[in-house]
């Protein structure tokens, strides 16, 4: 299995999202491409650095339990992800909501359709903040960004237990435990 094989069918689709919840191609093994902590995608151990290459690849992009696939209609492929595929690198403020921007160029209003939960970093073992981005897909907030939004917290309990939270329109969260 070849990475540029993969491109080109890729290529052929629309700019749309593709329907790979639809897809059902058979398992063609494991392809040398890992995305690191820090969202980076590399192939055969070198990064991949054209972003255009990196964003059509993410958008076939599927998780089944804990393991991630590059899917096609014709072949899917198994890939290494070392956290969450995506990192949440800035924001804005937009009326009273939240806007995030991925390091993927796409953006996400923070609401109940995209929400951020806390989960278990799975390079440090901490609770940190994600935002789920599609298809059971998340972006992890990068540190500036997480630093950037606990100035704006303010402290508040769920289930009896001291968060930072935050509000994006009438949607609540929290970026972690007080």
């Amino acid at each position: 299995m070849k990475l540029q094989d993969i491109q080109a069918r890729l290529v052929e689709q629309d700019s749309a999202l593709p329907p790979v919840e639809d897809w059902h191609p058979d398992y063609c093994g494991e392809l040398d491409l890992e995305i690191h902590h820090d969202g980076s995608w590399h192939y055969q151990g070198s990064p991949i650095g054209r972003q255009s290459l990196v964003t059509l690849f993410a958008r076939v992009l599927v998780r089944e339990g804990e393991k991630y696939y590059l899917v096609t209609p014709v072949e899917k492929v198994g890939i290494q992800v070392a956290d969450a595929p995506f990192l949440v690198t800035g924001w804005q403020q937009q009326d009273d909501y939240l806007l995030f921007s991925t390091n993927i160029n796409e953006q996400y209003l923070v609401s109940d359709e995209h929400p951020v939960q806390l989960l278990t970093d799975k390079v440090s073992g901490d609770l940190l903040p994600y935002l789920l981005v599609r298809r059971n897909l998340y972006a992890r907030l990068h540190q500036n960004v997480f630093y950037q939004l606990a100035e704006l917290g303010m402290p508040g309990e769920i289930n009896n237990t001291r968060h930072l939270l935050l509000s994006s329109g009438n949607y609540q969260f929290s970026l972690g435990l007080l």
